[in-house]
């Protein structure tokens, strides 16, 4: 069947205006809305080609296409991927617009009708919990297990959840008659409407218990702790959130618990630096070293690492230590570490020390740029420093 034109559904000129465009889908929907027509599916129809047509017209980009090309260029649907005529459901189309409705008595999320909308019985959830893990860069490296005690709300250990007094029973409730939901009607300027809302008697679980559990009053859940065990990945950062489903507290009368939220805080290093995935580490050599050489061990997070120091090796060279720094949050990889290399210049020298170095002023190998160098000044060096 050919679909009618947008314009025409909405009874609008082809240059009407935003405002005009939501005042007419407006009339229509309020017209064809289904707690005004019980049982009638052409309304229904009306209703679902009044929201689609909107959809298209009050975006902008969209309603351009739709004048240049027609129905074809927006063939995939009203929100890009599947359109409210044939994909979309009542439920989706109040998730979108149904702020339209509210003003006039209409609930934003339901709509009344039997099976559909908000008659659905409440399923208690807990709250979610929020606990902050301290990591030092060693644990971040290698993933680690942590047992966290966490106080929150578990099941209530007399009743096990239920809430009830043990040998009593649970009835339907005689308010909402196990809907979970009671409707009521008002007269609006529009005609009497009708709005549906979360029984007070039962709370929304369409049941009560004939006797509550004198130790959790009925709700099902207590104050208590619980030892968590938790695998924290290698890789994480600080301040990423991990999140561990169903651990978090308990929700009353059997419904489904919360989460547990962990909140990543990385520890101060005492020799490293994290930048992202490598990591930095300040090495601080003598003067003799970098002038004639040497290797040394620097601390890595698995270890020590023995390195070589180039003879004429300048302060500020950066060194790296591949595959020595923070794995890639599930990739494998990992990062390296970066050395930074110092020239450690001492505060205060002795007579000999201080006469040595007045003679290396005088050398050209010992100023800045001093281009080319004398064949034999490493062996010099060497010599003068072993002597």
């Amino acid at each position: 069947m050919e679909k009618r034109d947008y314009y025409e559904i909405l009874e609008i000129s082809r240059d009407a205006s935003a405002e005009e465009i939501k005042k007419a889908y407006r009339k229509k929907a309020l017209k064809f809305h289904p707690d005004r027509n019980p049982g009638d599916s052409q309304a229904e129809s009306n209703f679902k080609e009044a929201a689609e047509a909107y959809e298209i017209l009050r975006d902008p980009n969209k309603r351009s296409r739709y004048d240049q090309f027609g129905h074809a260029g927006v063939k995939n649907g009203a929100a890009g991927g599947g359109g409210f005529g044939g994909g979309m459901s009542m439920d989706d189309i109040f998730s979108q617009f149904g702020d339209i409705f509210e003003e006039f008595g209409f609930g934003g999320g339901g709509f009344g009708r039997g099976g559909r909308g908000g008659r659905s019985r409440r399923v208690n959830r807990g709250t979610n919990l929020r606990v902050k893990v301290k990591l030092s860069l060693e644990e971040i490296a290698n993933g680690v297990n942590k047992k966290l005690k966490v106080n929150k709300y578990v099941n209530c250990d007399t009743c096990k959840g239920s809430g009830a007094k043990d040998g009593s029973s649970f009835q339907t409730c005689s308010t909402c008659n196990g809907m979970g939901q009671v409707t009521q009607v008002t007269n609006t300027f529009l005609g009497q409407m009708q709005t549906a809302s979360t029984c007070p008697s039962c709370g929304g679980e369409g049941k009560t218990i004939s006797q509550k559990c004198p130790s959790c009053a009925g709700n099902g859940i207590e104050k208590g702790e619980e030892v968590i065990s938790i695998d924290i990945p290698a890789g994480v950062e600080d301040g990423m959130q991990l999140s561990v489903s169903g651990k978090g507290n308990a929700a009353a009368r059997g419904g489904i618990p919360g989460d547990l939220i962990i909140l990543v805080e990385q520890k101060e290093h005492e020799h490293f630096t994290r930048d992202g995935n490598n990591i930095l580490y300040n090495l601080y050599i003598s003067f003799p070293q970098a002038v004639l050489g040497t290797s040394v061990n620097v601390p890595t997070l698995n270890g020590k690492a023995k390195i070589k120091i180039e003879p004429g090796t300048q302060g500020g060279r950066i060194l790296r230590l591949r595959n020595k720094g923070i794995p890639f949050l599930q990739a494998g990889a990992r990062g390296d570490q970066l050395i930074n290399v110092n020239i450690w210049t001492p505060q205060e020298v002795d007579k000999d020390e201080k006469e040595a170095l007045e003679k290396m002023m005088d050398s050209t190998n010992f100023k800045p740029d001093p281009g080319k160098k004398e064949k034999s000044f490493f062996e010099k060096m060497r010599e003068y420093f072993n002597g």
